[in-house]
């Protein structure tokens, strides 16, 4: 192995300038595929292929700024690029080691041009043990992936260790599940081994079906050689010769690199029958999934994988002792497999370094919502939330102010400003009423209603429950009919009462974990914003102005500059206005779209969004007249 490795470096000269190009789905989705084409094609015009390199790698995690070029080995990090910017960086930055200024990152507060991908805040304060690879290696390389000492987990673990010394190495290093029941994997692991069942499985969970997450879609894409190397040194643990990748099919890049990776790992002898002469016979199929949320639950992930709906069933036994046609399963998410080969590589001990007491080592978390930085994030455990929205996160834009974060994905919590100090890790954002999730962390402003965000997560998990249990079924499309009466204005007193009451049966009373945990947005937002419940429902106001039913549209006739933009571009004729006349809206045609509001140029702000009972027109039609003086005009 180690002779390969060298073998392969041998062919690298580690002072060649190489082009990696951020090549996962966001950066898909901004052009750079196109990038791609006029690199390739660029440097063939300028006659230097010889002298570069040039490799498409995963997610770099800075998606807010993709496409992402980063120039090794200077580190020189270039964003938003476009075909057009490609000639001049291989001319300057390649032939003549100059830096091109204006595709530098800019830091906000100083206005300083950052050249270094490790200077950039966003990344500077991160800790990349996991993540970090995805910006360097094609994830369509396997010899990319053995150049940064791919597979040698498991060449370790294959010929210096016993299975029981690698299970009782992962026991030590507390990895928990990644996944969102933060369960210990070695404890897993063990359940599996000891079981009596000689036929044993071990399952990659790639099912992400959270809103606003995708850690392990974008490691799936960029490093699936990690993942792989991860679960071979499971089925090894466990005694598994059979493993599985359940993927969702709206994820074609992921599936197309793993198919990739498992051929290139079955032809390097890395999977298949006796890997690396050790004895070790290990297969690996993908089953790719129809979507559906409650699929992410294990017992209706393997319950798919049987070839039947995936439905949730009750754990008498759990799935590590009777799960995937009634065998011993181990079922992990993609990051957590991913942590394997780092734990067996350099231990235990280096992996608990990382991260609180009760979460050891670090965290990948999709950071969105209204942040300035959006992307790929990991961070160590116990760095707080105030640390990752504003030291990485850059903070809220457009000088708002911090609302709430909800993190653990549409059954996780709100968490106020007020706690913003608290530590990341599996017991303590439990204990604030949210989870961890797989790793959704989505950040709102003051314009965000709390109801709404409630109401919205309720009717996304009404939508995904399978309907197996009553109290599931039934108990989230009550708390949903009510959360919209009380975001129409319809709210009645007695209201949050019987939402919790719904709360707690399902809680105590659903089949899976969707139903247990569903009614956290509800519980969370009514616990740290209960105000806001009681205003809605009270004084049919929105504080937040943002439910439709409980805000209207009002021209300020102090401020109106008889512009008629918002004459012009209202959809239902509801402004009434004329050259040199104060606008008004009629309030019965108006149907609060808001177009008016979005138009009105910043520099009038003469429409204004009001919450509670519509504003009458108090203008008389004769003093609708503007008059200017000559100056004015």
């Amino acid at each position: 192995m180690e002779k390969f490795r060298k073998s392969i470096l041998s062919k690298r000269d580690p002072k060649k300038p190489c082009i990696t190009l951020c090549s996962g789905s966001a950066c898909h989705a901004t052009g750079s595929g196109e990038v791609a084409a006029s690199i390739e094609a660029e440097i063939k015009k300028q006659g230097v292929s010889a002298d570069v390199d040039f490799r498409k790698t995963g997610c770099h995690g800075f998606c807010e700024r993709g496409p992402i070029i980063v120039i090794h080995p200077e580190e020189i990090c270039y964003f938003q690029i476009t075909p057009e910017d490609v000639p001049e960086i291989i001319a300057e930055t390649i032939k003549e080691k100059k830096v091109v200024e204006r595709l530098l990152y800019t830091d906000p507060e100083t206005d300083e041009k950052i050249i270094h991908e490790s200077d950039i805040p966003f990344y500077k304060h991160q800790e990349r043990l996991v993540f970090g690879s995805n910006g360097s290696i094609d994830p369509k390389s396997i010899d990319d992936y053995l150049a940064i000492g791919g597979y040698s987990a498991l060449s370790k673990a294959l010929s210096e260790m016993t299975a029981e010394q690698v299970l009782e190495e992962v026991k030590k290093s507390n990895l928990r599940g990644r996944g969102g029941g933060g369960f210990p994997a070695g404890r897993k692991w063990e359940g599996s081994r000891n079981a009596a069942e000689e036929i044993k499985y071990v399952i990659v969970n790639a099912d992400e079906g959270d809103p606003g997450a995708y850690m392990d879609r974008s490691l799936l894409e960029g490093n699936p050689h990690s993942v792989l190397e991860g679960l071979t040194i499971g089925a090894f643990a466990i005694g598994a010769q059979e493993g599985y990748i359940y993927v969702r099919q709206e994820y074609p890049l992921a599936v197309e690199n793993v198919n990739i990776a498992i051929e290139q790992a079955e032809a390097y002898g890395f999977l298949g029958k006796n890997i690396l002469g050790s004895g070790l016979d290990f297969t690996v199929i993908v089953h790719q999934g129809a979507g559906a949320f409650v699929s992410g639950e294990s017992t209706a992930l393997m319950t798919a994988l049987e070839g039947r709906v995936g439905e949730p069933r009750p754990k008498y036994i759990r799935s590590n002792i009777r799960g995937l046609w009634s065998k011993p399963s181990v079922l992990n998410n993609v990051e957590t497999w991913a942590n394997v080969p780092l734990i067996i590589n350099k231990g235990a001990d280096w992996f608990t370094q990382f991260g609180t007491e009760g979460s050891k080592g670090t965290k990948i978390f999709s950071l969105v919502g209204k942040i300035t930085n959006t992307g790929l994030v990991e961070v160590p455990m116990g760095m707080t939330l105030k640390d990752i929205i504003y030291k990485i996160g850059g903070g809220i834009p457009g000088g708002k102010k911090f609302k709430a974060v909800q993190t653990g994905g549409p059954s996780g919590g709100c968490i106020p400003e007020e706690l913003l100090d608290l530590e990341v890790g599996f017991d303590e954002l439990t204990k604030a009423g949210s989870m961890m999730g797989s790793g959704g962390m989505i950040v709102m402003d003051e314009d965000t209603c709390t109801v709404d965000v409630a109401r919205y997560f309720i009717d996304f998990l009404t939508d995904e429950s399978c309907g197996k249990c009553v109290p599931c079924r039934e108990g989230l499309r009550q708390m949903l009919k009510i959360l919209t009466n009380i975001t129409d204005g319809n709210g009645k007193e007695g209201d949050i009462e019987l939402l919790e009451d719904l709360s707690e049966v399902a809680k105590e009373a659903s089949l899976c974990a969707l139903g247990t945990s569903a009614p956290n947005p509800f519980l969370s937002t009514v616990r740290y914003f209960r105000d806001e419940y009681e205003a809605h429902i009270n004084e049919k106001k929105c504080p937040a102005l943002s439910c439709k039913e409980l805000i209207s549209y009002h021209i300020d006739p102090d401020k109106c500059q008889a512009c008629m933009i918002c004459f012009r571009k209202c959809p239902v004729d509801a402004v009434d206005g004329a050259k040199k006349k104060i606008h008004v809206i009629d309030q019965e045609k108006c149907t609060k779209c808001g177009t008016c509001f979005e138009v009105c140029p910043s520099r009038f702000s003469a429409v204004q969004k009001l919450s509670g009972e519509p504003v009458p027109d108090p203008i008389p039609e004769d003093a609708r007249t503007i008059v200017k003086t000559s100056k004015e005009k």
